[in-house]
């Protein structure tokens, strides 16, 4: 028995196909909340004053930064949320200048975007991640077991982990202070202390509105889009911008929720158990020509 390269590629989309089939994979359904809450970002409003920053750092006790909050220096290099700060404001020069001829930088807050069909709520097996009806993708500690699917998972990588904690580690990003959200009906530490108000907090259809209608308020001021709207299925974190969003660190990221591609693939892998046993079936034979290779070769050698 021989096996070419191509005859075992054949063979390994057989069995893919194997389990497409009609009836072996079941539908994918979107488990986003109908109406959570959320957070509307206005960029054309951000001064950059850290204000977020420092009440994220007392809501949820985190340790004092080593740039204090009033330093803004450290704007200028950019910085990602970690396990001790679980927002971060970056600045961006566009070329856009005022009527001095100076640069206008664009200040951007960076945080979990609390996604409606949560990737790493997907890909967490332990359920240590579940997404709220009120808009939160919470964390579980007890039930971490420090896999890191979701970091892996997260298009916007988020989620950090506490490396340098050797006993019980665990994984870290914005609360969207569930707690005061859920249980006190309050605000989110950042959205209660902007004192700009480039933070709106509200039901994320009354969020959607109220972009739009600045958008369509003032065309010559924001950029026709909501960031967080379509992407990845939605967001409860929103964004309205005066400059083109690539150009202040936003991905471009389609429609889809990413679960909706994982989950129907695993659906259609595993569906049955035929994906598998065929798939099962052709590394067996291969690993049977190999050792009859191998045995052949070992008694030329002898």
């Amino acid at each position: 028995m021989t096996i070419t390269r191509r005859g075992f590629l054949g063979a390994l989309g057989i069995a893919g196909a194997a389990s497409t089939l009609p009836g072996n994979a079941q539908a994918w359904q979107s488990k986003a909340p109908p109406d959570p809450f959320g957070c509307l970002v206005d960029l054309t409003r951000c001064v950059g004053c850290r204000k977020c920053e420092q009440a994220c750092n007392e809501v949820n006790e985190l340790p004092e930064p080593a740039v204090k909050f009033d330093d803004l220096t450290v704007l200028d290099a950019k910085r990602r949320p970690d396990q001790d700060a679980f927002t971060v404001i970056n600045r961006y020069y566009t070329g856009r200048i005022d009527d001095r001829d100076k640069l206008v930088p664009t200040y951007v807050k960076v945080q979990c975007m609390h996604c409606q069909d949560p990737a790493c709520v997907s890909a967490c097996i332990t359920g240590a991640l579940t997404k709220k009806e009120n808009g939160a993708v919470h964390y579980d500690v007890d039930k971490c077991i420090g896999c890191r699917y979701c970091m892996a998972a997260c298009p916007f990588e988020i989620p950090a982990y506490e490396y340098d904690r050797p006993i019980w580690p665990r994984v870290r990003k914005c609360t969207f202070c569930f707690e005061r959200i859920s249980k006190e009906g309050g605000k989110p530490g950042c959205a209660s202390i902007c004192p700009v108000e480039a933070i709106t907090f509200g039901k994320r259809s009354e969020l959607l509105r109220l972009a739009k209608n600045r958008i369509e308020s003032d065309p010559g001021k924001y950029v026709d889009h909501v960031y967080g709207e379509h992407e990845v299925g939605g967001t409860s974190w929103l964004y309205i911008s005066g400059v083109d969003f690539r150009k202040v660190g936003f991905q471009e990221l389609p429609d889809r929720p990413m679960p909706q591609t994982t989950e129907t693939i695993q659906s259609a892998l595993f569906s049955y158990l035929w994906s598998p046993l065929a798939l099962f079936g052709v590394l067996g034979a291969v690993m049977g020509v190999t050792s009859r290779k191998h045995d052949k070769e070992d008694g030329h050698d002898a």
